[in-house]
């Protein structure tokens, strides 16, 4: 019970920093939408997930598990299916420069933002585990 909630308050978290980091994800409704996104990704990542990685073993031992990336990202694109409060669409990624690198400006379309958010979402849910490791 204390992991469902543990992960319950990651997933709303962590869609509440992708909403402030990216602009393709619209997140409207409040914090009752953040709270039925963070219910509905926890749900789907405990029954979906597994049976979507099991199906796909194969291709995700081909790419060496960057294929997980594509399962979260259909993961997310139930989880708009779900939530009508909750869109992500296509982006654009400002330019970035940093220490003489310069990231140019970045269109990102709407398949590519779903994976660009999956792997937002991982890192981020990933990060909060890490500091709540026990």
């Amino acid at each position: 019970m204390k992991s469902l909630v543990r992960k319950i308050i990651f997933y709303g978290v962590s869609l509440f920093l992708l909403s402030q980091l990216f602009d393709g994800i619209k997140i409207s409704g409040g914090i009752l939408t953040y709270a039925i996104g963070a219910i509905g990704l926890s749900v789907m990542c405990m029954t979906i997930k597994p049976i979507l990685s099991i199906l796909t073993l194969p291709l995700n031992i081909a790419t060496m598990g960057l294929f997980s990336f594509l399962i979260n990202a259909v993961i997310l694109y139930l989880l708009t299916v779900l939530v009508s409060n909750i869109r992500i669409s296509s982006f654009t990624f400002e330019s970035l420069s940093f220490a003489g690198f310069v990231v140019p400006k970045i269109y990102i379309n709407t398949f590519f933002a779903f994976i660009v958010l999956s792997i937002g979402l991982s890192i981020f849910v990933g990060f909060l585990s890490w500091l709540i490791k026990k």
